[in-house]
């Protein structure tokens, strides 16, 4: 059983506070010092934007974590959790929802299941596109959930394919009726993509829910953007509403070309006898290959 004294990392309460983070158990029974809980998070609806982003390495998690990120999410594979584990121990300190599949859960039952795999593994919370049944499922059970309104990518056919939503009086109030339903649902927040800033903005005011922008300009609770746009993992086009503020693309381009560098004149040196040199070998001592011929020629 984990010590009460000390918080994940081995922090002493006292330090805990001092560095502004709160000791929590998780809800799989872990204990754990976090910067924020559901109630500090929802305590700042209204006062200040919060910042997200969503990693998809452990080093880009700790990254996030030691420049400040409050928030984080994660994809979560149920069938290959190693990598979400590793990305939860990266950034031990920051509140994480862990993305969930949309198709990994066909029953309420499931649901249920799926969300406590991801919490027992160390999320704060879990994200998901489930139907208000399955959230209430979940929520039921003492889980936060985060559900998923506006553009829904899995879901786009159901809005026109890949595009902006929420354009005309209809659809408007279409978004705001499902994120009403998603807060009736039990679910905590709400990640809001591609839709006119300015209806975020009002929609934000008349629902209880945390709303996560990505896309829907600066009206939200909490302004979210994945990790690879922010460091542009990527080459060009990006996405309209996200921005670039590194080019890491460019290194990895520079690390490509001397990778075929490095193999390349390694190739030529074996070719043309360079490599391996004196300097790479072992000799032998003096008469050693003498005797071995002699001793070798007897067994032939």
């Amino acid at each position: 059983m984990a010590s009460h004294a000390t918080g994940d990392g081995g922090i002493p309460p006292r330090d805990a506070k001092k560095r502004g983070l709160t000791r929590i158990m998780t809800l799989g029974g872990a204990y754990g010092t976090r910067n924020y809980t559901i109630k500090d998070l929802r305590d700042q609806k209204g006062k200040r934007v919060l910042v997200e982003t969503l990693p998809f390495s452990p080093e880009e998690a700790a990254a996030a974590e030691e420049a400040g990120i409050d928030t984080m999410k994660v994809r979560f594979d149920p069938a290959q959790p190693q990598l979400a584990k590793a990305v939860r121990d990266a950034a031990p300190h920051t509140f994480m929802s862990f993305s969930v599949p949309l198709v990994a859960a066909a029953s309420e039952t499931e649901a249920v299941r799926l969300a406590y795999k991801a919490m027992e593994l160390g999320a704060d919370a879990i994200m998901c596109q489930w139907s208000p049944r399955f959230i209430s499922a979940a929520a039921e059970a003492g889980v936060p959930v985060q559900g998923h309104a506006g553009l829904v990518p899995r879901k786009s056919t159901w809005t026109g394919g890949l595009r902006a939503v929420g354009k005309t009086i209809e659809e408007a109030l279409w978004v705001y009726r499902e994120i009403k339903t998603l807060e009736d649902a039990g679910a905590w927040a709400v990640e809001v993509e591609v839709i006119p800033a300015p209806l975020l903005v009002e929609i934000s005011k008349r629902t209880s829910l945390l709303t996560s922008s990505i896309g829907g300009g600066g009206g939200g609770d909490i302004q979210f953007l994945f990790a690879e746009d922010i460091l542009g993992n990527n080459p060009p086009p990006y996405p309209r509403h996200s921005k670039q503020y590194r080019n890491i693309y460019k290194l990895k381009e520079q690390m490509q070309a001397e990778r075929v560098a490095g193999f390349r004149e390694f190739a030529e040196d074996v070719r043309s006898g360079k490599f391996p040199g004196p300097e790479h070998v072992i000799n032998a001592p003096d008469g050693l290959i003498d005797d071995f011929l002699k001793l070798a020629d007897t067994e032939d």
